[in-house]
């Protein structure tokens, strides 16, 4: 009798990953560079809070290596987008477009300024919002009065469209930037998992007028928690900068503050994390497009099921690989992550979308009937860096 469709997914998965003796987390860090002395070096001196060499350099190297001339060093990925929106512009009462298929963090954001989450389809070819299917919606509902964009059935202002790079893989950024024009809308890239991707040759961040990259634990690189806003506007980057330290104005003893700001600034201990694991980042993504490769060949002879691959006109840094199973196989989702996660295999679902979640069920959408596809379809599967290269990295 053939094998199951869970037991043919296991093997494959097995079969790029090589022999693994523990539990294979989703996405861990790998700490083998200079991180130890780096983070040592600011116990010894005190330098652990938000003032210290590690965060300017951390900022500095980031900026170089996306091509922006500026990155604001924050405390999280979240917090990188909650200010990006209100750099922008978006207010209380504003809408906000973003994918319904996305983390929760994106809509988190424009809620924390007291904008409405509206929820935007996914296209197949990059996993992340699809600009002609959304400029076909706005052609319906949006309309422009003096520069500013409205939604002509709530009446509110849509300030702001938020594309997210999901698991990697870049979102089609110039046709999506055409319709931000033609409709008066700020772009701000959720660029939070896609650190060493490339659109068109270009690294992503660079299309948004502000965007947020995150350093959480399981990402490409870590700083512990950590995130950084992203930006050619000098002006913006100064501004952002200055919120994020409370809104004090500079002083050597008095506190002004001159507006209600955050206390969001990345601690120099964490900086110092960043910066061993930059150093680091060119093998990190190498390794993770060489497991990307083992994986296509693994999957190509599973019948049934697709390994996710980059879009054509991007470079992925595959930060979560994923497998996307036939609609007739849609109902064998579950099945397959509990073999998985049963034999020691971590494995997840992509996110709910958004709209299923009971804070946003209300909130406006279009037709996201894709969201929801690749929702039932897809599964991700484990993606360390050094999967690959199992001999070289010990734990």
């Amino acid at each position: 009798m053939s094998e199951t469709l869970e037991v043919q997914v296991e093997e494959a998965i097995r079969t790029a990953i090589g022999p693994q003796e523990d539990f294979v987390a989703l996405h861990e860090p790998v700490f083998e560079g200079n991180e130890w002395e780096y983070v040592k070096e600011c116990i010894d001196t005190g330098w652990v809070s938000p003032v210290g060499s590690y965060v300017d350099q951390f900022e500095e190297e980031i900026a170089e290596y996306t091509g922006v001339e500026r990155a604001v060093a924050v405390n999280n990925g979240t917090a990188a987008l909650q200010v990006s929106l209100r750099l922008v512009g978006v207010e209380e009462g504003d809408e906000v477009l973003i994918p319904a298929l996305t983390f929760v963090a994106t809509a988190n954001a424009a809620s924390y300024l007291g904008a409405v989450p509206h929820f935007v389809d996914s296209e197949w070819k990059t996993l992340g919002m699809n600009p002609e299917k959304l400029a076909h919606y706005l052609d319906d509902v949006a309309e422009v009065r003096s520069g500013e964009c409205y939604n002509s059935e709530s009446g509110r202002r849509m300030k702001a469209v938020v594309p997210m790079h999901t698991f990697g893989h870049p979102v089609d950024l110039d046709p999506l930037e055409k319709v931000c024009r033609r409709y008066s809308l700020e772009m701000v890239e959720d660029a939070a998992e896609s650190l060493g991707s490339l659109y068109k040759e270009e690294h992503t961040g660079q299309w948004g007028r502000c965007s947020a990259l995150s350093f959480n634990g399981n990402k490409t690189i870590t700083t512990g928690g950590g995130g950084a806003i992203l930006t050619n506007d000098e002006e913006l980057a100064d501004r952002a900068k200055h919120l994020t330290k409370v809104a004090k104005e500079d002083h050597r003893w008095e506190y002004n503050h001159d507006t209600v700001g955050y206390n969001y600034r990345l601690p120099n201990i964490n900086a110092a994390l960043g910066c061993a694991q930059l150093e680091q980042l060119p093998s990190y993504l190498e390794n993770k497009r060489e497991l990307a490769r083992r994986y296509r060949e693994a999957f190509s002879e599973v019948e049934g099921v697709e390994f996710f691959e980059e879009p054509s006109f991007g470079t992925s840094n595959y930060w979560l690989n994923a497998v996307l199973l036939n609609e007739n196989q849609e109902d064998r989702r579950d099945d397959v992550l509990a073999r998985l996660n049963n034999n020691d295999l971590m494995t997840r679902p992509a996110w709910k979308p958004m709209h299923r979640l009971p804070m946003y069920e209300n909130c406006p959408r279009m037709d996201v009937s894709v969201a929801e596809n690749i929702y039932r379809r897809l599964i991700n599967i484990p993606s360390s860096v050094f999967l690959d290269t199992f001999d070289k990295y010990k734990h």
